[in-house]
């Protein structure tokens, strides 16, 4: 992470403050637009390389706006689910960094829509719930207000679903899927790495042990 201190100490002032809770606001508004007046808005705002290169630049930020919540099993649950996940890392980094985390997976989808030809926001926005996860897999909360359950378990239940939805997606999505990722792999890939690593070494020592001690292989 010195790289990132050394990026904060020269342009922390960058941050934009409350930007969660913009793109969540628009999200929410965007989604709504769509279900009650038309639906033709998310053609208008998604990220399409063609029309990006004939000069709707606007679509580089507006896919943002793209409502994750719609058609999904618990709604716009969904969106107050990001925005509190959103807020809390906000406030434990600091608005340049949530800045900066969600800039990286927004680049990322860029340059898979250029690869590809189109992108989509659920990369980045998944992002932000891995990093919670990992950061505080052991904060209990409570779905729906009623059943308790860790934050560890829901980040594995999404990184299923995440591996179904890269699976049963078509090429571009499955670009946007993974470059949306790239403000998580930025910040925690080497964490993770050694996390992986710790593991496979911890699994080996106790199956060399087991072995040794065995004795039905004596």
């Amino acid at each position: 992470m010195h790289w990132i201190d050394t990026l904060e100490r020269r342009f922390g002032r960058y941050g934009i403050p409350y930007l969660v809770n913009a793109l969540m606001v628009g999200q929410l508004a965007v989604g709504l637009f769509i279900l009650i007046v038309n639906w033709r808005l998310g053609l208008a705002i998604d990220l399409d390389r063609d029309l990006v290169l004939r000069g709707q630049v606007w679509r580089l930020v507006t896919f943002l706006f793209q409502p994750i919540w719609l058609g999904g099993v618990l709604g716009i649950l969904n969106l107050f689910f990001y925005f509190w996940i959103g807020n809390s890392l906000t406030r434990y980094w600091g608005d340049f960094r949530i800045t900066l985390y969600l800039l990286l997976g927004t680049v990322g989808t860029w340059i898979g829509a250029f690869l590809t030809g189109a992108g989509g926001p659920s990369g980045v926005y998944l992002s932000m719930l891995f990093a919670y996860c990992w950061m505080w897999p052991n904060q209990q909360v409570l779905l729906w207000g009623i059943i308790p359950f860790k934050m560890k378990y829901l980040g594995w239940f999404e990184l299923a679903l995440w591996l179904l939805q890269f699976i049963t997606s078509n090429f571009a999505n499955r670009v946007s899927l993974v470059l949306g990722m790239a403000g998580f792999v930025a910040f925690f890939g080497p964490e993770i790495f050694s996390w992986c690593k710790e593991t496979v070494l911890g699994y080996k020592r106790r199956r060399d042990w087991n072995n040794r001690n065995n004795p039905w292989n004596r």
